[in-house]
């Protein structure tokens, strides 16, 4: 059963997660937040194992409640919540941990959907709009090529193959196929590449990717 957080300052918003993710297999919403520092609070009390955020809330947004999160001892998983034009905030919330985001109009099938990949520890990346929000992210902040470069030369070449495809935003199991590799291999794969890179999640690999230019990203 995955546990479920919800943070949304809006209160038919979290009422219409709640309603969607309590109506799914195998989900429960433990506990719902009407800010970052509420949900911290909950995720003390609770188990959690997926938290999904707003960015802007009162008291503490989304951003600074994700970095607290990933922090915990049992740090849970995070989905932001964002428009599709990308909000500004985003992009720190992602370096502060987050696995993936979400839109707003989403469909109640891909908020599901997302939060079950979460759960299994890969991140919700829409090829098309992860690549434009990298590729965003990029142009509005400061690389570390050097830092970047020296981190991929210590992947072997095979986990290199792994990242490119990860950085193209493809599952485990197209990873797999892509390689003809078992997708236990796969994540085996991927979690010495997060150890390696000194990252916590897969859009933060993907973004180190970027920076250091590794080909086909």
């Amino acid at each position: 059963m995955i546990r479920m957080l919800v943070a949304d300052d809006d209160h038919l918003v979290r009422l219409a997660l709640t309603d969607i993710l309590g109506d799914a297999p195998g989900i429960t919403v433990a506990a719902e937040a009407s800010d970052g520092a509420e949900a911290v609070e909950l995720a003390r009390a609770h188990r959690i194992d997926v938290a999904l955020m707003d960015i802007r809330m009162p008291r503490m947004d989304g951003i600074a409640a994700t970095a607290q999160l990933r922090r915990l001892p049992q740090p849970p998983d995070v989905v932001v919540l964002t428009t599709f034009d990308l909000d500004q905030y985003v992009y720190d919330a992602l370096a502060a941990g987050a696995s993936g985001f979400l839109l707003k109009d989403s469909e109640p099938a891909e908020i599901i959907r997302a939060v079950r990949v979460v759960a299994e520890g890969q991140a919700m990346l829409h090829p098309t709009a992860a690549r434009r929000l990298i590729d965003r992210y990029h142009r509005t902040t400061t690389r570390n090529t050097p830092d970047a470069r020296s981190r991929i030369a210590r992947l072997t070449p095979r986990e290199t193959e792994v990242l490119t495809l990860l950085a193209d935003g493809a599952s485990n199991a197209e990873i797999a196929n892509t390689l003809s590799m078992r997708e236990s291999t796969v994540k085996a794969h991927v979690s010495r590449i997060l150890a390696t890179l000194e990252v916590t999640n897969r859009v933060q690999a993907a973004l180190c990717a970027r920076d250091a230019g590794v080909p086909g990203t």
